[in-house]
């Protein structure tokens, strides 16, 4: 009884966490899948491994295998690797955990810290980009004081990912402060 009330937690907790938080952000239909069976395939092989005599020798196996998949089709963010994560913690929670006080506070604790952690209001100004300027800049402060003008913002950070002499172009990773959204008022009347 117990291991169905840790499911039922955990698809609880997987819907939360996929079409309350990650959807409505993010908006990859793709991913939705990807998280819902990463998490239900984590949860009933870790339910079998927590509820047979397995070794831990196969159980270590098993993760290690799961560990050296590599996510080949298209490139994720950072923030889409973060949901996958958490996808295969709530699964294991559940699956091997059970259902107490302490796995559900577990639970609650990741969806709420991707819940903040990828809130659109967190440092909201700030952005990231790769840019491709059609000028060769070889020197740092110039470049950043370019790139400050075509973005409109403040570069906090670049990374010269290329700089090609012969076809004088640049290719540079920035994050950058955007100025905070200008209100232009109506006029009356």
């Amino acid at each position: 009884m117990n291991a169905l009330l840790a499911a039922a937690a955990d698809l609880f907790a997987i819907a939360v966490l996929t079409f309350g938080v990650y959807f409505p952000r993010h908006h990859r239909r793709d991913l939705v899948a990807a998280f819902l069976g990463v998490n239900i395939g984590v949860l009933a092989v870790a339910t079998v491994l927590g509820q047979e005599n397995v070794g831990a020798g196969l159980g270590l196996g098993l993760f290690g295998v799961l560990s050296i998949i590599r996510l080949r089709s298209d490139e994720i963010a950072q923030h889409e690797v973060s949901y996958y994560f958490a996808a295969l913690a709530l699964g294991l929670l559940t699956g091997l955990g059970g259902l107490d006080v302490l796995t559900v506070s577990l639970m609650a604790l990741i969806v709420a810290a991707l819940w903040i952690g990828d809130h659109p209001g967190l440092f909201k100004s700030y952005r990231a980009q790769t840019v491709r300027l059609d000028t060769a800049h070889t020197d740092e402060t110039a470049l950043r004081a370019h790139l400050e003008r075509v973005l409109g913002g403040t570069v906090v950070n670049l990374s010269i990912k290329q700089v090609d002499l012969v076809n004088d172009s640049t290719l540079v990773e920035v994050r950058y402060r955007a100025p905070a959204a200008r209100t232009e008022r109506m006029p009356v009347g």
